[in-house]
């Protein structure tokens, strides 16, 4: 989506402000990275609007209902946690893991009690306490990075099997475990990324690793031929065209969408398949929408957008001397970028449906909130880091 003049402007002034109420000790954290991170929030709420409001009205009688619960939900917690996060010390994190990674263990295991959890398209991901509904597993993300940071960052033989890596990974078994037994596949594979990513940057051994991927692949494989749906998602990804009014309804609506997109799009609130044809298209299938209105060649700058920021997270990480910070600065990025492939790749045929959402863009309160506390935490590291960028 192209912002005129004044939105740039605009988005620059926001930055601002953000750098002064996050500015601590007189080091300002970065400008770019922040600024790029605004425009793709930006821009996830105008596609939000666009493609939930058929949808919104038709179930809700409210062309803005899942717009006002993005800001009600996501935003404005999100906000407050992201000034917080983004200007506590960040050793203190590292002092408060542990409790950061107890409490996702403890809303892991809440969403299996009944009258506390809740099901939704076959899987036990939600918690509903007090009339809020929150995804105990998007929290669980973060907790696990900033643990794995500080286990990682405090081993001195991760080379060694039984003494290094195998605590480790015995450690952060709890929520991998959890997760498989909602089922949520989706979640479990950025998990499965994000670990082996982390261990990798760590220095973990490559023959350790080759045996940890394969067994995650395995593992993948097992939960998927549990459940026959998984089996037909996996059948239906190869030959979407055998039940196009069955499983493979959802990416033959999207495919519908991406191509009638063309170039340039059919213009912005255009879309056809956001007319309840296309399933879920304000959450996981809300880049469908995004490549019918608005065409390839905005939707190949929104990819760069997100590339761009990954590429800045991980400069942001290069360029600090604490180890803690590095690895958890990094493990944020990974999972930011290869959640948004994720959602893209399986909306374009390149991977099967997951229905992870599109960071930024998806609704989603919980995600939302949780990724505003990993963009505070990593604006926070920005500001010991060589890269601290200027708008200048």
């Amino acid at each position: 989506m192209p912002f005129n003049s004044s939105a740039a402007r605009c988005g620059h002034f926001v930055v601002n402000k953000i750098e002064c109420l996050t500015m601590k000790d007189g080091r300002p954290a970065d400008r770019i990275f922040l600024l790029l991170c605004f425009i793709l929030f930006v821009f996830g709420l105008v596609m939000l609007s666009s493609a939930s409001a058929p949808v919104g009205y038709s179930k809700f009688g409210d062309a803005y209902y899942f717009i006002k619960r993005q800001v009600l939900f996501g935003v404005l917690p999100g906000f407050f946690l992201f000034l917080i996060f983004a200007r506590v010390n960040v050793s203190l994190i590292k002092r408060l893991s542990p409790i950061f990674f107890i409490l996702a263990v403890i809303a892991l295991i809440l969403v299996f009690v009944p009258g506390a959890g809740l099901a939704i398209n076959g899987s036990r991901s939600w918690l509903s306490l007090f009339g809020y509904t929150f995804q105990s597993s998007e929290f669980a993300k973060l907790a696990i990075i900033i643990m794995l940071s500080k286990l990682l960052s405090d081993s001195d033989n991760l080379h060694e099997w039984k003494t290094g890596l195998l605590p480790i990974l015995a450690i952060i078994s709890p929520v991998i475990i959890l997760i498989a037994a909602q089922p949520d596949v989706g979640t479990l594979s950025i998990l499965f990324v994000i670990v082996f990513a982390m261990l990798y940057i760590g220095g973990a051994k490559k023959t350790h690793l080759a045996i940890l991927g394969l067994l995650a692949i395995i593992g993948l494989a097992g939960l998927m031929f549990l459940a026959p749906y998984r089996v037909q998602r996996l059948t239906t990804f190869l030959h979407p065209e055998l039940d196009p009014k069955g499983i493979g309804y959802q990416i033959n609506q999207a495919y519908l969408a991406v191509g009638s997109g063309g170039l340039w799009g059919l213009g912005l609130s255009h879309s056809r398949q956001k007319f309840q044809y296309l399933p879920e298209v304000q959450a996981d299938s809300i880049f469908a929408v995004v490549a019918e209105e608005l065409g390839f060649v905005i939707t190949a700058i929104v990819v760069l957008l997100i590339v761009f920021i990954g590429l800045r997270g991980f400069k942001i990480a290069n360029g600090v001397q604490d180890r803690f910070s590095y690895l958890l600065v990094s493990g944020t990025m990974v999972w930011f970028v290869w959640q948004s492939f994720l959602n893209i790749a399986s909306i374009i045929g390149l991977l099967p449906l997951t229905g992870v959402p599109l960071p930024f863009v998806s609704h989603g309160g919980s995600a939302l909130l949780v990724l505003f506390m990993a963009i505070g935490i990593v604006a926070n590291v920005s500001k010991a880091s060589n890269y601290v960028g200027s708008c200048k």
